[in-house]
């Protein structure tokens, strides 16, 4: 199987340490996270600035992954890009990442399926209908770590796959 270039999307500010986790797996290479700093500089270029920011780190890459914590459905910015990676015919998948330990080592309550917030426009079903959203299998971090391990590639092909029978 080839090695795919991914976007990976996540709430920053609590999730950045799991989304971290999962970023360093190494079975998909993704997109350079900002830096604290970066990001800072996008915001105050305000909403166009942000969306650059995001269709330049989107171009080249076949999947987004959206990687679910307790409060990553319904955000703005989350919405946007899974609205623009199914726009540019991108696969798009969702792993939740509750379950992983951050710096701190507590987990975080499960949260909302984020495709639930954006319609897919020929079929006006929720894109929840369409794309997956996984809850990684296992009782501890390390369990959940080991199943998005072993499945994440997977879950990628089968989303690029989904993307290509839909228009």
């Amino acid at each position: 199987m080839p090695k795919r270039r991914v976007f990976y999307s996540f709430h920053y500010q609590p999730d950045a340490s799991r989304a971290s986790q999962v970023r360093n797996i190494g079975v998909i290479e993704g997109n350079r996270p900002a830096t604290d700093n970066d990001w800072e500089k996008v915001k105050k270029g305000g909403n166009k600035a942000i969306e650059n920011w995001i269709d330049s780190q989107m171009k080249g890459k076949s999947c987004a992954v959206i990687l679910v914590g307790e409060n990553t459905a319904g955000r703005k910015w989350i919405t946007h890009e899974i609205r623009e990676a199914w726009d540019k015919g991108m696969g798009v998948v969702g792993i939740k990442i509750h379950g992983l330990k951050n710096l701190d080592v507590k987990t975080s309550r499960m949260g909302g399926n984020p495709f639930d917030h954006v319609i897919h426009g020929p079929s006006k079903k929720k894109l929840s209908s369409l794309v997956k959203c996984y809850n990684p299998a296992g009782a501890t971090s390390k369990e959940k770590y080991a199943w998005i391990k072993k499945h994440m590639a997977n879950a990628v092909e089968e989303a690029i796959k989904i993307r290509s029978q839909h228009d």
